[in-house]
This record gives C-alpha cells, structure tokens and sequence, in this order.
C-alpha cells in the first residue's frame, strides 16, 4: 500500500532534498545549518488546481543564502524531487515556486489511511506533553446562562475537544462566583419576590426569579420552617457561624444557601444538556473557606509585590506590566474581587491532580481591561504571560428572528438563555453555529435560517453531506459494489481529485486549529468538504445507474458517454465507495470534535 503523501509527509521529503543538494554542492554556497526545520517549510495547495497538487516556496527562501536565482535552485530541488516515489511531475513556476503533482494512486493513498485509521484518522501527540486548563462559561448562579455565556460553551467545549484530538491533556473547568455582592444582591431578589415587593434597584429580574423564590418556600416548608416569618432585621449568624454582613438578615441568608444551589444544579444541567461536561466545577467561595487567598498573598509578598499604604494592601502590579498597582485587600478589611483571581490561578498552577501547564481563560466582550492586571499577575508568581497564562476574549452574540433581533426571554426577561436557543434550534444547530464563528467576532444567529432544510443553512449542509454517504453506502449494497477489488489510481477525475485534496487537509488543520485555539476552523472544513463531496456525489456513480427515457433517446455518442458514466467498472465503483466511505468518516470525525450528531438520514 502507497503511504499517503500528506503536506508534513511533503514537508520532510524537501527537506531531506535539501539536505541531499547541500551534501552534493548542488545548492550554491548554502550549508546545512543554514536549512529551514521541517516546520518552517511552507506547503500549500496551488489556487489553480491544473499547477499540480502541491506547491512550495522552499527554494525562493534559500535562494539569497545560496546566492543563486530562486528559480536555479527551483529546478535543482524539482530534478530530485521527480525522483521520489509517488511523485508524478513537478514544474518550476513563476519567480521560483515549485510545483508538485502526485501519482494517481500516492494522491488516492489517503482513501486507504483513513479508512484504516478511522476516528484516529488525523489526531496526533504533538501536544502530548501539555496539561491545558481550559476555564469557560463561568457564569455567576444567580440566573440561567445567557447567549453569552452560550457561545463560550460551544466554543470552548469544542475547542477541549480539539486540542485532546492534538494529545492534550485538557481540564474543563467551571468557576463558579458564589461569593460576594452579587450573591446578596440575588438573595434581596430572591425575599423582595417571595413577598411581592418590587425588585431592589441592583436586584436581577425575571420570572426565574419568582419560580426559584417559591420553590426555596416550598423547599423550607417541606423541612417545616415558614422561611417567611424569618427575621427580616440585621443580626444573626450564617450557617458557619460567620456574623452576616452588612445589610443581611437570617430571612435574607435562609434564601440564599437554599437558592445558589439550586441554580447552580440548573446551570449543570444545561450545560449537560449541551452536551457539555466539565472535569471540575470550582466553588470562589471554597478559595476563601480554605485560606488559598491568605496563602496566595502571602507567597506574593515574599516576592516583592505586595505593599500596604492608604490602610490598604496593593499588589503592585505595574512592576509586571499593569497600568496601575491593584487593591487586594480594602481599607475596611474585605478582599476586594481580584484577590480571589490571583488565589484561583495560583490554586490550577499548583493542584495535586492535573496541575496546569497553560491556563487558558474564556472571558467575556467586557473584560478586556482584566487581561493587563491578570497577564501581571502570572508574571508575579515567576511565569511567563501568553504561555502559562492565556485570555481569549469573546465577542457578541445577536439572535434573529424574521430580519429582527430577538431580545426578550419567557423566563429571563431580559435576555436569550441556552435554554431559549435550543428550543429554538436544537442542540446541533445551536452548537454548530456558535463555534462556526471565530470568537474574536461578533456573530448573528439566525433562527429562521437555522431551522431550514436548505443548503442556506451551514449545519444542515454539513450533515446532509453525512447522511448522504450513508445513502450512497445502502445503494452500493443494494447493487452489490464493495469495496474488494477496488483500484484507487482509477480515482481521476476532476471531482475525485478535488475531493481527494480536501481529505488531505484535514489533519493539518485539525493541527492548526489546536494550536491557533481556533475551533471554527473544523467548521470551516467541514463546510468546504462538504461542498466537494456535494459535486462529486453528483457528478460520479459509484452503483450503477439506468439511463432515463430521455437519455436513451440522445444521439449515440452522447447516450454510450453517459452510460458508462452511469455504469462504472467493478474496479472504480469500489474505489469510489472507498472514497466515499472515507468522506462519511473524516465528516463523522469533526462533527465529533464540535459535539454536532452525525445522522444517516435526514
């Protein structure tokens, strides 16, 4: 069997001529270590398909090295490189490009590799050394997640998936803010609701917000308390023994630890829902309970960063890149929120189990003031900012219905929850269309669009294409074409080749979306794949098909042409059933990777 000549496959082999040029004295005056690595050889496909099936530029960047003519050493590089098994032709091209066109059987070769391969096909290790945190969603359990918080986790449940497809080692996080003012601020809610008074001005709205406030009643009732007769006064202790803070009541507490729970158990069922489901669900509140804020403070005041003036405590942030030093403990006594974020990167960088080697943060579109203090931050505790620590920042979501946004939720009132989008659309198209887009955009969700059947609509392109060649794989049983006697170099037409070159791209991709924390770019392929394998299902058989009434009444010629289009030999319908088969695989392989169904019939 012809091993599949993939573009990193491509890339060894010119380096290996290069080398092979050098050792001859064929190359002018460049020497050995003057070579690029294998990683820096750039081979891509030709915008002109009929220029070959692969092109480099290896010899226009030695050519001033070698002092020679990049196109003099083009050709040096295409006399070796036509020498190669498996390679068909190669031409020199325009200022010094090289030109590579595969045997009919080596370019088809990848029929065979991922039909072998199979789900394995184009995952690699090359990350296999990284343990990577990846921390998204995070939205505080004082509502259901809202699109926002929707989008990140689309993206960045499909991007844990794709950089595991690379050999990760990925912890999926979720951090939960259950402490602080926000939390009051959903306990006065929660008591202003259970006794029909208006909503605090800072308070969270929503019919949400009286469904929980009277399942917290009916919770209480059930253990026998009337949590409405509770003291409404400022006084009492928490369930720690903690005096309450300022402005809380035991009615006020009684509410909360019964209601933060139970959103908390409604966000994890959505996102299980979503088909999201996170390694470790990460409480602020236990960043406090067990002194890893004291400790992380102290560990950066042995460093150095750590100052006390105006009756509060600082981090001088500045010393590390920030604009301006940080308060981490106010001049009252309480933290102030950044002291939890410096503890919380301390705690993933220094677990027991699955300490991060990156920790990768998903934020919101208002967070980009957060990333200099935090960026500091790493750099304080001695490591290196954009490496240990990486911030990806998402940008908007609109929902549109009819030409219109859509604003209003039943439940949320004021927003579109996850819940709202995929009783829209379903969980497939939700999730698609959401990581289809690159996350530094803003991105419009279509709902009438997403709901069609039609090629208009992204998600349903790509897995009709799926359901397709399953269709094709029921006919060829039916007419009874397998895949035994199967002569893949009869792989030659246009449509064959264009989809032959598509297959080829996908573990390169699958490398660079990895590394670039780039998830839409599976979608993107899919899309392009799905597009090629559309053209040749309709311009290839692979069982053989009757001539129509009309056909047969075509002049002779044209009616012989057809029918042998229509009928195929054993030989070639069975390598299209390959390639077939090997399209329906590499689809199924990354609609797995954005947790999108890939059905048999639609």
């Amino acid at each position: 069997m012809l091993m599949f000549m993939s573009p990193e496959a491509l890339s060894e082999l010119i380096a290996q001529t290069a080398s092979t040029l050098v050792e001859r004295g064929e190359a002018g005056e460049l020497t050995t270590d003057q070579l690029p690595s294998v990683d820096a050889i750039t081979v891509m496909r030709p915008k002109d398909r009929s220029h070959g099936d692969w092109a480099t530029n290896i010899a226009m960047q030695c050519a001033k090295k070698a002092g020679l003519k990049p196109r003099e050493l083009a050709q040096s590089f295409a006399n070796e490189l036509e020498q190669a098994s498996g390679i068909a032709k190669v031409e020199v091209a325009g200022p010094g490009f090289i030109n590579i066109t595969l045997d009919a059987a080596s370019a088809a070769s990848i029929v065979d590799t991922i039909l072998s391969e199979g789900e394995a096909f184009g995952r690699n290790q090359h990350l296999a050394d990284k343990t990577l945190n990846l921390e998204f969603v995070s939205a505080n359990p004082t509502g259901p997640i809202h699109i926002g918080g929707t989008r990140w986790a689309a993206v960045g449940d499909s991007m844990a998936r794709v950089l595991e497809a690379n050999g990760a080692t990925v912890v999926r996080e979720y951090y939960f803010n259950d402490h602080g003012e926000q939390i009051n601020r959903f306990a006065k809610s929660l008591v202003a609701a259970a006794h029909g008074e208006p909503v605090p001005v800072d308070g969270y709205k929503g019919a949400y917000i009286d469904e929980i406030a009277n399942r917290v009643i009916e919770q209480a009732k059930a253990e026998g308390i009337d949590i409405l007769t509770l003291p409404r006064v400022d006084g009492g202790v928490d369930e720690h023994g903690e005096p309450f803070g300022e402005g809380d009541s035991e009615q006020r507490e009684e509410f909360r630890k019964r209601a933060v729970p139970m959103m908390f158990d409604e966000i994890k069922q959505s996102m299980r829902d979503f088909r999201v489901n996170f390694d470790v669900w990460f409480h602020e509140n236990s960043l406090y309970e067990d002194g890893e804020v004291t400790r992380a403070i102290e560990d950066l005041r042995e460093r150095g960063d750590i100052e006390e003036h105006d009756g509060a405590t600082w981090f001088t942030s500045t010393k590390h890149g920030d604009d301006k030093d940080r308060v981490i403990i106010k001049s009252d006594g309480n933290y102030a929120y950044f002291a939890a974020d410096i503890a919380y990167y301390r705690n993933k960088r220094h677990r027991k189990v699955n300490p991060a080697d990156v920790a990768i943060y998903m934020l919101g579109a208002d967070h980009h003031g957060y990333i200099g203090r935090m960026m500091a931050m790493c750099a304080a505790f001695g490591d290196t900012p954009g490496e240990n620590m990486q911030i990806l920042i998402g940008q908007l979501v609109n929902v549109m219905k009819d030409g219109s946004p859509v604003r209003m939720s039943k439940r949320a009132g004021n927003v579109i929850t996850i819940d709202d989008l995929v009783e829209a659309v379903g969980v497939d198209a939700a999730r698609y269309s959401l990581a289809r887009t690159d996350y530094n955009q803003s991105v419009d969700i279509d709902l009438d669009l997403l709901r069609s059947h039609t090629n208009e609509n992204p998600v349903y392109y790509v897995q009709y294409a799926h359901a397709r060649a399953c269709n094709v794989d029921r006919n060829a049983a039916a007419a009874g074409v397998t895949h035994e006697g199967a002569d893949l170099a009869l792989l030659d037409t246009q449509a064959d080749n264009d989809l032959l070159a598509a297959l080829a791209q996908y573990p390169s991709m699958l490398s660079a979306a990895g590394d670039g924390r780039e998830p839409h770019r599976v979608a993107h392929y899919l899309e392009d794949l799905a597009g090629r394998y559309h053209k040749w299902y309709a311009a290839e058989r692979v069982a053989p098909m009757a001539l129509t009434d009309d056909e047969e009444r075509l002049p002779e010629q044209e009616r012989e042409a057809l029918r042998i289009a229509k009928n195929p030999s054993a030989a070639r319908a069975a390598a299209r059933l390959r390639l077939n088969d090997a399209t329906k695989q590499v689809i199924a392989n990354g609609l797995q990777l954005l947790a999108v169904s890939a059905p048999e019939h639609m």
